[in-house]
């Protein structure tokens, strides 16, 4: 359904593997405004299908979104599965741009393990604490962040929007969208855990740059399917055990499905306390909050078990905080947010820099 006219808009598009996300949002006055959304859910063994039906069957699940919706622009921003992209914080003796790229080329081809002539490389010059230029720094050092995907993966986007007869302008990552859209303009050092149907994504984020991704195949379709095993019901029901009792530290809960999606959730909790002391390794900054996003946000019980393990705030992501919509749809919004937030921040990305 579309809520306004356009005039000036873009499109964001989230291909995730369980569901495809699109939001369309327009510059007025500086402001985000929200014109229309729309997504589809996906079978999960659709993305076992060779590269050629896959990128058929999206470019027609993404158009057939984008006509259901009622979307007005062609202009699309979309985002680079965490799980699929390389980053790493290098540092670097102070140089100019010209010869960052050039070092950065170097260095890629000692971390990254596939031959540098298959990836896409991109690269951001950190700031420092106070927002200041690298090359202020008094140890005649800077940190740059260095991100590759592999030039199959960038070419399976390019065809599938192509497919869609709609015009990518750029591709970025999951983690500087969600950045984007659930942090606005606050510095402080906060993980983002995107706990999607098939994988969690975890991104520590430090005065506005994404510097550690982490990813792991755990996700909520992971608890419904121990819990239907467990149980031996069928995993609708599951599913709705899941949402009925949440995470229970100890067990607590009906039949035990506290304590299976407990023991599910374990490999996510292990990986978060990996991620911290890889950071930790780098940085002095302590973590000050934890933002919840993906389908599986709105877990029960997901938030107050983190808070009270990491001993940090922990709240439940909304990206459209910064954005304007009709006041009527509040409700549905909210709800949907979770699953939206790479989506709104791909879509706020041209308006944010324009």
């Amino acid at each position: 359904m579309s809520f306004f006219y356009k005039t000036r808009s873009y499109l964001g598009v989230d291909l995730g593997t369980a569901s495809i996300k699109i939001v369309e949002l327009e510059n007025r006055a500086g402001t985000p405004t929200l014109l229309t959304y729309g997504f589809a859910e996906l079978p999960v063994d659709e993305i076992k299908f060779d590269v050629h039906e896959t990128v058929a069957r999206t470019a027609k699940t993404v158009a057939k979104i984008c006509a259901e919706s009622h979307t007005k622009s062609r202009k699309v921003i979309a985002a680079l599965p965490t799980f699929s992209v390389f980053s790493s914080v290098i540092t670097l003796p102070v140089m100019n741009e010209k010869e960052v790229g050039q070092a950065l080329t170097y260095e890629a081809k000692k971390i990254i393990p596939l031959p540098i002539e298959e990836m896409v490389l991109d690269w951001k010059i950190l700031k420092d604490k106070v927002g200041a230029p690298a090359s202020n720094k008094k140890d005649k050092t800077m940190r740059v962040l260095l991100t590759a995907a592999p030039r199959t993966l960038v070419k399976k986007y390019q065809d599938i929007f192509q497919a869609a007869n709609l015009e990518l302008l750029s591709l970025e990552t999951e983690a500087f969208a969600l950045e984007r859209s659930l942090l606005g303009s606050d510095p402080a050092v906060t993980l983002l855990l995107d706990v999607g149907a098939l994988t969690t994504d975890l991104v520590i984020v430090e005065d506005h740059v994404p510097i550690l991704n982490r990813s792991i195949d755990v996700g909520g379709v992971t608890a419904t399917k121990a819990i239907a095993q467990s149980l031996n019901v069928n995993e609708h029901r599951a599913e709705q055990f899941k949402r009925d009792v949440g995470m229970i530290s100890g067990g607590a809960g009906s039949g035990g499905v506290g304590k299976v999606i407990e023991n599910t959730f374990s490999p996510i909790i292990n990986e978060i306390k990996y991620a911290l002391s890889l950071y930790r390794v780098e940085s002095t900054s302590p973590l000050e909050k934890i933002i919840l996003t993906g389908g599986s946000a709105w877990l029960p019980n997901l938030s107050d078990y983190l808070a009270t393990l990491f001993q940090v705030k922990v709240i439940i992501g909304d990206p459209w905080a910064a954005v304007s919509y009709p006041t009527d749809i509040k409700g549905v919004l909210q709800e949907l947010g979770p699953r939206f937030g790479t989506a709104v921040g791909l879509a706020m990305r041209e308006i944010k820099s324009s």
